[in-house]
């Protein structure tokens, strides 16, 4: 039996590569061991079957974007709440009817930044990128990124449903020294809202309910920019298409 060496060593023997490219390659999903997947570079191998997918590509891994139906309740902050964050973005709970023609590999779960988060109550659409461009322009240029959310509201109903309610609640109320200049609410049934905002913050639509008499039970952001949820279920995720934008 030979010394168990790194599987980076290995693959670059038998590409003839540099040991970098070979862990690009054995990280980019393209080599198994007798059979089997294997995505660290730092794997000990002996005498075993190792195979390279012949149309294995040493180039860096394009970086994914990952968008969460977040369940309410759960904290979107990655740096106070890590653990949470990465019970829910996991291999395991990638949606089956993804339509990307994406395979999760490990490194995807890598170096995400957390863009638009939610309050901890509230559910639905959030966004978890590697991208720096898509990081830019949801935190640097968030006030041109159209957010759409369902409220569930209690409270003063019949007043803010009259033609003068409706108009009041267009105008929208300062948040954090700023009106909205772009918000569109209607009523979507009895008890629930449809909001679409521009640069909407945590607290946001919470302020602008209780200013005319009403008070959010339940929260779900169904879309940034161009980039809808759609039938995700709550605590799964899908990757965001190259046709996609926000």
């Amino acid at each position: 039996m030979t010394e168990p060496i790194r599987l980076a060593k290995r693959v670059a023997e038998l590409r003839a590569c540099s040991r970098s490219e070979a862990e690009r390659i054995i990280a980019g999903g393209w080599v198994t061991v007798d059979g089997i997947l294997v995505e660290e570079p730092h794997f000990r191998v002996a005498d075993q079957l190792i195979e390279i997918a012949p149309q294995a590509n040493p180039a860096e891994t394009e970086p994914v974007t990952l968008l969460l139906h977040k369940p309410a309740s759960l904290s979107t902050d990655l740096i106070l709440d890590q653990a949470s964050a990465t019970q829910m973005l996991n291999i395991a709970n990638h949606w089956s009817e993804d339509a990307s023609g994406m395979h999760p590999l490990k490194i995807h779960f890598n170096q995400l930044t957390t863009c638009a988060p939610l309050e901890a109550e509230a559910s639905g659409l959030v966004v978890f990128t590697q991208d720096w461009r898509i990081a830019r322009k949801l935190t640097e240029d968030a006030a041109t990124v159209e957010h759409e959310l369902v409220v569930e509201v209690a409270g003063d109903l019949a007043a803010c449903k009259t033609p003068e309610g409706i108009n009041r609640l267009n105008r929208g109320v300062a948040f954090n020294g700023r009106t909205p200049t772009s918000l569109k609410v209607s009523w979507q049934n009895e008890t629930r809202l449809r909001v679409a905002l521009k640069g909407a913050q945590i607290g946001h639509i919470a302020k602008l309910c209780e200013a005319f008499g009403l008070q959010v039970l339940a929260l779900k952001r169904l879309r940034l920019g161009g980039v809808s949820l759609g039938k995700v279920p709550a605590g799964e995720w899908r990757y965001m298409r190259a046709n996609e934008r926000f």
